[in-house]
């Protein structure tokens, strides 16, 4: 009685005050779209990373000496095969300064034919010769471009900084995590668009082409491709219009709830904005999911209004009743859905847990505009009759469906509905075992195999020996580390047992250097390509190998094992890292750590084990969440096992769905089993809250759902179709995640409609006790 009271004074106040309230809507509306307009994209790298996963730790602990994760490569080929040309080595040095000089690149770690680091040594009588690849007097003439192919042989950089076939060429270099001309983190989208248009736009021509791979540039694509969520949203607004406007067939009816759902959008921006956060590309659906929920709950909140009028009420009466019965059933389910979201803040990836609070905000905001806002609008027009309440022009023929469907709810019938249930459920569960975690597909997961930079991607893999796919392991050790003989042979075991785990392509080490500067003291005889034993001679080895090669600290006591794999499918990744943690503990010793993990591939072990960890934490979360507000709502474990379970079938038959598709539990993927939770709830919170009022006071179950029907199923019906064609529309984007989520989001929307409207009233049918 109390609750009651409270929205009794909540409702009155509203309403009494109807104009200063709307004033109120307007203001804010102005003031937040203004914030709205200010809000800017943001896809920090460090955004899309654990950052207290361990492996992140080592990785930002020796991102200064080894380089980081951010890398940009750009490979400049010569369609002619062949790069020793005048052209061709005008357009490198090109690439190479304009490179140099991009804000935000880290000059230091710039490497190409071109950089003075870019070394050769050959062995002569008198020992060791040497100089850069690219002497100070170069002239792109016949001599000229015979020297310097004679370097590059000599320095063995084929197959890493010159392609196989030579007929390209690599530049590449790490990004800092600062701009250093505004003193804020860089703007990887901004920076992407230099890429593309100062060094791609610049010197891609006739017989030279440009390759640009890299996080960053990544992200700028991705941000591009984004660009078309623009068009889905218009397309999406203008099936949601006709399918409302063919529910309720009053133009005015139909505006309402699509302009409140807006609003919420609007709000949500510019809540955003004001609280300093921007929107991430991989973020950038979230407002359209947003506008779909208000659209679900503004049908509802026009289905009763409308039924009201028919039934004699006032525009402004209906709007009340309206407000008082759907304010408890819908913020319910608004509240499932935010906590919902909530939830994924337990995933400790920045990208995941702003989209967490990007959709909370949305979902709060739609509280405000489509149970507040909505009803007050209303009450202000005259609802036209005869528009919803009788089910369209034929209402014995909706009742007869209405009645065939309420024999869900019988025992006979809810008895085979639930053995299909359980039957679909076990074969779900078994075959959801087999869902992934991580990447399964070899380039950026994000855009679509035939995007220009996963062609990039194949093309730089296919042309060069070294892989962009490379993992860094960390030997930590004590000073001068280097010079001990015993600490360079566990470092060198250590890789060639890795070389030889299946997915490893090549590694790399000081210790393997200083075995082929070993045999070069030696006249290049193989059989002294060993270590040393002997200190100095051990020194002399090392001695030709700077602190910026990236195989050691200044100390040298942080040394990388480099692993190049073969791609970054989550398969791959699981047996590398499992194998590095078997050496690790065999070979480490209280001198000698092998620390987990930096480079590209050391940030996707770290992120696909961040997943992992949360996937079953995430899930308990979401399902505690609803299951307390179910409770809390109904106050009933009845009702509260009618709306879980139908829920968690849909949740398992999910990832059956993405290990039959092939969809990886990735970071993209990962939430949207938790919205689809979320989103989910809200039909069978709705149908329940009529059928457990009926129940009450002493229906049947079977006449209690006919009743919910009745009441809210052409709602329910209407709105579930209608976000699942929304969402459908994503199938055409020009990014892959995009495209996955799409056909996620859609087949949760219409199974757990179709398990709301078949599968509640089933176990509803065995909870409560027949009656006559």
């Amino acid at each position: 009685m109390k609750f009651n009271s409270i929205i009794n004074v909540v409702e009155a106040t509203l309403f009494r005050r109807r104009l200063a309230v709307l004033v109120f809507f307007l203001l804010t509306s102005i003031f937040l779209l203004f914030q709205a307009t200010q809000i800017k994209l943001d896809a920090a790298f460090t955004k899309h990373i654990p950052l207290n996963h361990s492996y992140m730790k080592t990785y930002l602990e020796h991102r200064e000496n080894f380089g980081g994760a951010n890398n940009v490569l750009i490979s400049v080929c010569d369609t002619s095969d062949d790069i020793f040309n005048p052209e061709f080595f005008t357009a490198l040095k090109g690439v190479h300064d304009k490179l140099f000089f991009i804000p935000g690149v880290d000059r230091i770690q710039v490497k190409s034919l071109f950089s003075p680091s870019t070394r050769f040594v050959e062995i002569v009588e008198d020992g060791f010769a040497g100089g850069p690849v690219i002497p100070a007097n170069f002239q792109p003439d016949e001599a000229g471009l015979a020297i310097v192919k004679g370097n590059i042989e000599k320095a063995g950089i084929v197959g890493s900084i010159v392609a196989d076939d030579y007929s390209c060429s690599m530049v590449k270099t790490s990004l800092m995590e600062i701009d250093p001309n505004t003193g804020e983190k860089l703007d990887s989208i901004v920076l992407a668009g230099q890429l593309e248009n100062e060094i791609r736009g610049e010197f891609e021509k006739d017989k030279i082409s440009i390759h640009i791979i890299g996080f960053t540039k990544m992200v700028g694509d991705v941000a591009q491709g984004a660009k078309g969520v623009v068009t889905f949203f218009a397309i999406a607004i203008a099936i949601t219009t006709l399918m409302v406007f063919w529910f309720c067939r009053s133009l005015a009816l139909t505006i309402l709830p699509i302009t409140c759902s807006l609003i919420a959008v609007v709000w949500q921006l510019g809540m955003l904005s004001t609280l300093g956060f921007g929107l991430d590309p991989m973020s950038i659906l979230v407002p359209f999911l947003v506008f779909a929920i208000g659209v679900s709950h503004g049908v509802q909140m026009i289905n009763s209004v409308s039924k009201m009028v028919n039934n004699g009420k006032t525009s402004k009466e209906a709007a009340q009743l309206s407000f008082r019965v759907l304010l408890v059933p819908g913020g319910i389910a608004l509240l499932s859905d935010t906590v919902g979201f909530m939830t994924l803040l337990s995933i400790d990836i920045g990208i995941i847990r702003e989209l967490a609070i990007t959709a909370s905000l949305g979902v709060a905001m739609i509280i405000l505009t489509n149970l507040v806002l909505l009803p007050l609008l209303v009450s202000y027009m005259k609802v036209p009759k005869n528009k919803v309440s009788k089910e369209g022009p034929k209402s014995s023929s909706a009742d007869s469906i209405w009645h065939l469907m309420s024999t869900f709810a019988t025992r006979k019938v809810a008895m085979v509905i639930l053995a299909l249930t359980a039957v679909l459920y076990i074969v779900g569960y078994i075959n959801a075992q087999d869902m992934k975690i991580g990447e399964l597909h070899a380039g950026a997961p994000s855009l679509h195999e035939e995007s220009r930079y996963n062609q990039d991607t194949f093309l730089i893999t296919d042309k060069y020996a070294i892989s962009v796919d490379y993992m860094s392991i960390i030997v930590e050790t004590t000073a001068d580390a280097c010079t001990y003989y015993d600490r360079m042979d566990v470092i060198d075991r250590f890789q060639w047992r890795m070389e030889n785990v299946p997915g490893v392509q090549s590694a790399v080490s000081l210790a393997s250097i200083a075995k082929i500067v070993n045999a070069g003291y030696n006249e290049g005889n193989p059989k002294w390509r060993v270590l040393s034993r002997n200190p100095q001679t051990l020194v002399q080895s090392i001695a030709r190998v700077p602190s910026s090669s990236g195989l050691l600290n200044s100390d040298c006591s942080a040394m990388p094992v480099i692993l190049f794999l073969e791609d970054h499918k989550a398969e791959t990744i699981t047996r590398v890292v499992d194998e590095v943690k078997v050496l690790a503990s065999e070979l480490g010793n209280d001198n000698l750590t092998f620390k987990l993990a930096s480079g590209p591939v050391g940030v996707m072990a770290a992120t696909n084990e961040a997943v992992e960890a949360a996937q079953i934490p995430m899930m308990l979360y979401v399902y505690g969440a609803v299951i307390i507000l179910c409770l809390l709502s109904f106050r009933s474990l009845r009702a509260t096992i009618a709306v879980v379970v139908p829920l968690y079938v849909v949740s398992t038959l999910a990832q059956w769905l993405m290990t039959a598709l092939d969809i990886g539990l990735t970071v993209s993927t990962l939430p949207v089993i938790a919205l689809g939770v979320g989103i989910g709830v809200d039909y069978g919170i709705y149908i329940l809250s009529t059928m457990s009022v009926k129940l009450r006071n002493g229906a049947t179950v079977q006449s209690a759902y006919f009743d919910a029907l009745k009441e809210r199923g052409s709602a329910v019906l209407i709105t579930g179709v209608t976000l699942a064609i929304g969402v459908s529309t994503w199938f055409f984007s020009d990014l892959k995640f995009q495209v996955d989520m799409g056909i996620l989001l859609t087949f949760m929307f219409l199974v757990n409609m179709i398990a709301a409207v078949l599968v509640l009233p089933a176990i509803a049918a065995f909870l409560w006790p027949e009656r006559k």
